[in-house]
């Protein structure tokens, strides 16, 4: 069966965008502010396939193709292998290593909760890695987070012009 297409598709859209400038201005800020209180010594503590695996859990959450793609095959040069990137995409994390889960179970939180996690899972992610990874990983989830709504932002663009031949579709 064949659904009609609504008239106004973008008004169907459902994945997180921005909205407004201020939305992209507050991030933009939000990852500076985390990058200039970065400390040197905590980039050495996530490693390139940690880092892809955040990044795909938070992409899971916000549904970015654009970056789905892009971490997908970077995730490939960091050892991750397409079975396991696709099952973070797929919001599973069962077969990623013991000591990453916790890590991983708070970003999806953190996206889940739109970047607010509450005060008890920042707690909790601060006991398990001490608080200079803990802000390197957030510093890792700011980033994806903004990429994310900003693919989404394209897509939603790329529906309104096309008037729903592009962009639109869920994936």
């Amino acid at each position: 069966m064949i659904r009609p297409r609504p008239a106004q598709p973008w008004r169907a859209f459902r994945r997180r965008r921005y909205t407004r400038l201020g939305q992209l201005w507050r991030d933009l800020a939000a990852i500076r502010q985390l990058w200039r209180r970065r400390d040197e010594a905590a980039e050495t503590t996530i490693d390139p396939a940690f880092r892809e695996r955040l990044m795909l859990v938070v992409t899971a959450v916000n549904r970015c193709r654009y970056c789905a793609h892009f971490h997908i095959q970077v995730a490939s040069h960091s050892g991750i292998t397409p079975k396991e990137a696709r099952a973070l995409l797929g919001s599973a994390v069962d077969s990623c290593p013991a000591h990453e889960i916790p890590a991983l179970l708070y970003a999806q939180h953190w996206a889940e909760r739109e970047r607010g996690p509450d005060a008890a899972a920042r707690a909790g992610l601060e006991a398990q890695y001490g608080p200079a990874t803990a802000r390197a990983i957030e510093r890792v989830l700011s980033v994806i987070w903004l990429g994310n709504l900003l693919g989404n932002t394209l897509d939603y663009l790329l529906c309104w012009l096309s008037r729903g031949r592009v962009g639109c579709d869920e994936r």
